[in-house]
């Protein structure tokens, strides 16, 4: 207790740059597990309006990118996910590597007041959404980490276990 009679906060955050270090760490092992299956691309699954994992590849890859450019400002008219690479495993991959270091460099330039400012921009399925950046950029991250703990019970279940553990106690962020 303080003198005021108040308890002492302690503040217990998840910053960004660990939130993406994980998102980071989680991609490279399932960068190098695709590597090791490729044929595991052509599998079937229903998810995200997917209709194969190569699809479902695409949609994670292609919204952190899309994300990453929303909150500097960039705003691609009539996309279709169509419009992402996705031949083999390294085109794939390469969406999400941009995204991933534009978002690296987003934290290094932006101030808080910067991702606090409230942005609306359009969607082909939800409509206008308003939101911070701090909001976008967290929606990003844990809606690829939502997918790929999908696609992660979705290939156990067909024969295809990782070999790693996706929790984010086993990440080594925050050691």
């Amino acid at each position: 207790m303080t003198s005021a009679g108040t308890q002492a906060k302690t503040v217990a955050e998840l910053s960004f740059d660990e939130l993406l270090r994980h998102n980071e760490e989680e991609t490279k092992r399932w960068h190098e597990f695709f590597r090791q299956h490729p044929d595991a691309l052509d599998m079937t699954v229903d998810m995200a309006q997917s209709e194969d994992v190569r699809g479902m590849l695409v949609h994670i890859m292609a919204v952190e990118l899309l994300y990453a450019e929303r909150i500097q400002g960039i705003v691609r008219e009539k996309l279709s996910l169509t419009d992402f690479p996705s031949g083999n495993v390294e085109e794939l991959f390469s969406t999400g590597a941009k995204a991933r270091e534009m978002f690296r460099d987003l934290l290094t330039r932006y101030t808080d007041a910067e991702w606090n400012e409230v942005i609306t921009f359009g969607t082909k399925t939800s409509g206008g959404l308003t939101g911070s950046r701090r909001k976008m950029f967290a929606h990003a991250l844990f809606h690829s980490m939502r997918h790929w703990a999908q696609l992660a019970t979705t290939l156990r279940q067909n024969g295809l276990k990782q070999d790693w553990q996706h929790d984010f106690i086993f990440t080594k962020v925050m050691e």
